[in-house]
């Protein structure tokens, strides 16, 4: 009878969704850590950008500090899924620490090819947010003025290089297709000539999560992307549901945050998680979902993934 008076919610559940294989080797090795280490086992900026993560590697025993004089002597520390800048490891080795790097390899891709440019006399354009641990870490792999980061399109416009200059362009990894597309189709009508990446450098999660979205969200009135306020990944999954008609698109940390009344008279809801948002996250807005609505749950797939990475061999036992 109570089920009979809720308004009916189609739910279209995106599939591919949360955690990609970058963040949970990331999380597996903090997990291997402790296991081989003991607790504490410290870990340098957030190892992926998820409160819910992070708690219950806390709860484990990791600690998270924002650089390495917070870690006492002799203690093991885990570098982030981000990456990060070469001065780092090279002053855990000075200090002669126990350190394990989780960097995401499509992240240590995009070291290697910003590295492969400078070596060939090329400038590196990189493409990406200001501030994001991601791009801290990229321009640290390369001296100070050999990369100049772009974030749109205006920002091209403003560059000053000359013909003879030569350049080359790395992206981000979590950035939106379309709107990294439109930067770089600017870079190429300024700069013909400019080296592009030899394989894309958005990673195919963060590719895959968005073509979800974009197939999702016209059909929906309102899209509920999980994940946290610091994910760029998850930020953008909003960004690409407005732009591709959805009435309200907002980002969750979790089931609780959601304000359902604001979403208004909705019939079909497009639910999907950043990289870095578990799975049980994801279970608990449907179940929240329950007790305002009589939902049916309609999985809408567009690829499947089978990446796996391996975790660092000093972690293999």
């Amino acid at each position: 009878m109570e089920t009979a008076l809720k308004p009916a919610l189609t739910i279209l559940l995106a599939q591919p969704r949360g955690f990609c294989a970058g963040v949970e080797r990331a999380i597996e090795i903090v997990e291997k850590s402790l296991q081989k280490f003991g607790a504490p086992v410290y870990v340098r900026h957030e190892i992926v950008h998820n409160k819910h993560v992070l708690d219950d590697l806390r709860a484990k025993g990791a600690v998270f500090v924002k650089e390495l004089d917070e870690v006492p002597e002799g203690a093991p520390v885990i570098f982030s899924a981000h990456g990060v800048p070469k001065r780092v490891p090279a002053e855990a080795a000075r200090r002669n620490m126990i350190f394990v790097d989780a960097t995401c390899p499509l992240v240590s891709k995009v070291h290697r090819e910003a590295e492969l440019h400078h070596r060939n006399n090329c400038h590196i354009i990189l493409i990406g947010h200001a501030g994001h641990p991601e791009v801290i870490g990229t321009m640290g792999q390369l001296p100070e003025g050999a990369v100049t980061l772009v974030e749109t399109s205006a920002d091209v416009a403003a560059l000053s290089f000359g013909a003879s200059e030569k350049l080359s362009y790395v992206t981000q990894t979590t950035l939106s297709v379309d709107d990294t597309a439109e930067i770089v189709a600017t870079l190429q009508a300024r700069y013909p000539d400019i080296a592009p990446p030899k394989k894309e450098d958005i990673c195919y999660a963060t590719t895959n999560r968005q073509m979800a979205i974009k197939d999702i969200a016209p059909r929906a009135d309102a899209v509920i992307v999980v994940g946290s306020r610091n994910s760029s990944n998850s930020n953008r999954l909003v960004e690409v549901a407005r732009a591709y008609g959805a009435k309200h698109a907002v980002l969750a940390d979790r089931a609780e945050d959601i304000d359902w009344d604001a979403l208004g008279d909705i019939r079909v809801l497009g639910l999907t998680a950043g990289a870095s948002a578990p799975e049980v996250l994801v279970q608990g807005v449907i179940e929240a979902a329950r007790a305002h609505y009589d939902v049916t749950v309609e999985t809408t797939v567009v690829a499947e993934e089978n990446v796996q990475f391996k975790i660092p061999r000093v972690l293999v036992t």
